[in-house]
Order: structure tokens, then sequence, then C-alpha cells
């Protein structure tokens, strides 16, 4: 049974992360409250990923400390790992396996009691029936990016990290995902940390926003907030101001 913890489901305390020569996260300090759908937002080399992948355990910082569900994710970090999942587009899965091979791998892999009952919940809310036993090295990019889902809910997780969860998809599937991943958090109360360039889908989805530029956090705000502090009409044109902002942007 999951332990029951209150605070922040994730705390980030003044990391940073360096390559080199290269600053990739800059003594980065933030929280996400549980039930949370928070956004990560940047251009490219903001260091969205780089973070994501800290957050994993994929990457250990230069500094600084993480925390996610209570758990110090540098010293204890499996103790929570059946907790939480992840999902990207862009992490492929074996490409020789069927789908179902993938997915009941990895379901066994986080301890999934009734593998076939889950798999075919899960065919049914990402409409993934059509090519179950298909190889998926054969698969479209989108039909690659709601398997990635369906693998990231396999343990019904308290946490989700999502790196733009509906790339790829056509406007209708997108909007039955993200209709699906709303109705999960509401149902299951998981919180939920996604990076996108979709402002439109991060306007619809996320309660919470956190605007990152060149390593940095330089706002953070609710959709709505952001939007009247900059005085625009969408995200996406707040987006492009911090984008080409020559200076700090105001906090």
């Amino acid at each position: 049974m999951a332990m029951k913890m209150n605070g922040p489901v994730i705390e980030v305390m003044d990391v940073s992360k360096r390559f080199e020569a290269v600053l990739a996260v800059d003594r980065v300090s933030f929280s996400v409250e549980r039930g949370a759908v928070c956004a990560l937002l940047g251009g490219n080399g903001a260091g969205k990923t780089t973070l994501l992948a800290m957050l994993l355990g994929l990457l250990l910082p230069t500094s600084g400390r993480l925390s996610l569900l209570g758990t110090d994710m540098l010293r204890q970090r499996y103790r929570v790992l059946e907790r939480i999942n992840f999902s990207s587009p862009y992490v492929d899965l074996p490409q020789r396996l069927t789908v179902r091979e993938n997915l009941t791998v990895y379901a066994r892999l986080y301890g999934v009691r009734k593998v076939r009952q889950r798999l075919d919940e899960l065919v049914g809310d990402l409409e993934i029936g059509a090519f179950m036993e298909r190889p998926y090295g054969t698969l479209s990019a989108g039909q690659r990016t709601r398997v990635a889902l369906a693998k990231a809910l396999l343990n019904r997780p308290e946490l989700l990290l999502l790196d733009e969860p509906t790339a790829s998809l056509d406007p209708d599937t997108a909007d039955t995902i993200r209709r699906f991943l709303k109705s999960y958090q509401q149902q299951s109360g998981a919180s939920f940390l996604m990076a996108s360039h979709n402002m439109p889908e991060v306007e619809r989805m996320c309660d919470d926003v956190i605007v990152m530029r060149r390593g940095e956090i330089v706002d953070r705000g609710s959709p709505a907030a952001l939007l009247q502090q900059y005085g625009r009409e969408t995200l996406e044109e707040v987006f492009i101001d911090v984008a080409r902002a020559p200076g700090q942007v105001p906090m």
C-alpha cells in the first residue's frame, strides 16, 4: 500500500546541472503540490528535459537536492519508483516486441497485479487495440505516443512526469488523450509535471506554469495570471516574449 504523505509531491532545492562548460540548469528551486497539474515551459535549451531527467534519477545534479513524494531521490529513489512514472514520445521501447509484449514486460517490472485486466482497461482508454499485436517498430509516431502513455499509466502512478504528451497526435486524438489524462488526474488525485510546447494544451490542462529560460526559472503563475501580467491574450504570446527577452524577465 502506498504511503500517504503531506506536503509537496515535488521539491527541487537549489539544483544545478553542468555539462563541462555548459550550465544547463542554474540553481533552480520550486515545489509542486499534491493534485496539481504543473507545466514546464521554455524554448529549446531552457533546461526542461535536463530537469525531468534529474527528477527521474537518470542524471545526477551537480549540486542541490531533489525530493519526490517526500523521498530524497539522490539517496532513496527506489522507495518511490513504483508510485511514479514518465512518458515521452522520444524514448523508444524494444522495436521487435509487439505492443502487448512490451506493455506486459513493463507491467511485470512495475509489479502490476492482474496484468491482462489492466491492459484491457488501457486498450479502451487510449484506443490502442488496433495495433496491440503489431511490433512496436512498425508503429507511426502518433501510435508510439499513445503506447508510451499506456506504459506510463500501467502502475496507476501518483506522480506522472510528461514530456510532450500529445506530440505527433492529430488534433482529435490529442483532444481525446487530454480529456483522458484530466479525468485520470481528477479521479485518482495524481499530480502531473508536464513539459510542453503546445500552449493551448497548457492553458487547457494546467493550473500552474513554471517558465524557464537558459537554465533558470524566470516566472511562475497560473495561465490566467501570466496572461494578465504580460498583457497578452495567449500563452503562446507569453512564450515568445520570454524567449526573445534580451534581459531578465520580471518576476
